[in-house]
């Protein structure tokens, strides 16, 4: 079924790699990793793990406004950071005027929210076990929190929901505000996603053995698991007829594995059902796809489903390569910040690679580019497949003649 027909009027994103569009792009660009050495504080007195992050710079500085102090947590700080880039705040407000607050829907994912407020509220417990009186769980720690937050800040009105699905989370965000779109109940949508670091991923993670004392690695005969990152990431929707230039959402598909709680389908059925129904909505065969953000985590079994999927549905002569060498996994915030590294590949005609990556595991098979290059594209999907089995692709594309 064709979707309703969508623009990117606007975007942003915020990582590792820097606050904004032009310091994620000159990254890319330059092959200049954001990754650093872990140096997050430890929890309760324990070792620091051995790991790499994708950390963003100067958050622990960023204030909430005055009227949202009780918002204040570690992912709230990077959603404002996030909103602050690009003259993202400037183009809602100016689509507000124009469409009014109770237009614009506001759809965005995340995976753990502000849980580091709850951790540190764990570890200021009194002597009965009690957590401390300043400790606000709807307004930190819940899911909604995020969206409460951003919609207060933005003055917006319309449809508010919060997306949880892991890793596929701020990738579902778009397919959930075209159908608010499509069926009347908004009439544009800010969609994005923010995930924040927290002691529970870093080392629940760690407990599955996923995370790798090195910068990952994506589809290399030696990864060995996961960077986790940080990141904040919104774009706004408009009816592409209202607006004259950006990339159109062309389609978008979603599925469940239902295979197991944290790993794959070994034959990447449930990936390979998002790409097609991606595809079918767009009214696409796969050789229109010029180029394919993968999820490539770096785990051994994300990647090889991956590849079986990605081989299932493209062969391996389409172009593809996973950023998150450069960000770490972003988690929440992965569908988000690839679907804008995707619209920038796609507005510059540059493919980017897989960073770190040497030599590619025998016996894996889709097209993964090792080394930048310049080629026009027009059409490209951004895949992201969340921890046990949630699975979102989006493709985006210009205007034909353009």
């Amino acid at each position: 079924m064709p979707i309703e027909a969508l623009r990117l009027s606007h975007y942003t994103v915020t990582n590792a790699l820097g606050h904004g569009l032009a310091a994620s792009w000159s990254a890319l660009r330059e092959g200049r990793s954001g990754l650093r050495p872990n140096d997050y504080p430890p929890a309760c007195g324990d070792a620091a793990l051995t790991t790499w992050l994708g950390r963003v710079e100067g958050l622990e500085a960023v204030s909430l406004p005055e009227t949202l102090q009780d918002y204040d947590c570690r992912n709230n700080r990077l959603a404002l950071l996030g909103l602050q880039q690009d003259g993202f705040v400037a183009a809602v407000a100016e689509l507000r005027e124009r469409l009014g607050a109770r237009h614009i829907g506001l759809f965005l994912g995340t995976s753990t929210s502000g849980i580091e407020q709850t951790e540190q509220a764990f570890a200021r417990r009194d002597e009965q076990g009690r957590l401390p009186a300043d400790y606000r769980y709807r307004q930190t720690q819940s899911p909604f929190s995020l969206a409460d937050f951003c919609r207060r800040y933005l003055g917006l009105e319309g449809p508010v929901q919060v997306i949880s699905t892991a890793c596929s989370s701020s990738a579902k965000v778009f397919a959930s505000a075209e159908r608010h779109i499509a069926a009347g109940l908004c009439d544009a949508a800010v969609v994005g996603g923010v995930d924040s670091l927290c002691q529970s991923t870093l080392y629940g993670f760690n407990s599955l053995e996923l995370v790798s004392s090195q910068p990952c690695r994506p589809w290399d005969a030696t990864r060995d698991g996961i960077n986790i990152g940080e990141g904040a990431g919104f774009a706004l929707l408009q009816r592409a007829g209202a607006v004259p230039a950006g990339p159109r959402l062309l389609g978008y598909g979603e599925s469940s594995d239902a295979w197991h709680m944290s790993t794959p389908h070994p034959e990447g059925d449930g990936a390979v059902a998002a790409m097609a129904q991606a595809l079918a909505r767009a009214g696409l065969e796969p050789g229109a796809i010029d180029y394919v953000n993968l999820h490539g985590t770096s785990t051994p079994s994300n990647d090889r489903a991956e590849d079986r999927a990605m081989v299932r549905v493209f062969g391996s002569s389409t172009p593809c390569s996973s950023t998150k060498g450069w960000t770490g996994h972003t988690l929440g915030a992965a569908g988000i910040t690839e679907i804008v590294f995707a619209a920038l590949a796609l507005e510059h005609g540059w493919i980017p690679p897989s960073l770190n990556t040497q030599a590619i595991e025998p016996g894996l098979q889709a097209g993964v580019v090792l080394a930048g290059r310049s080629q026009p594209l027009r059409r490209v999907m951004s895949n992201s497949f969340g921890f046990g089995g949630s699975n979102c692709s989006v493709i985006l594309g210009v205007d034909d003649g353009a």
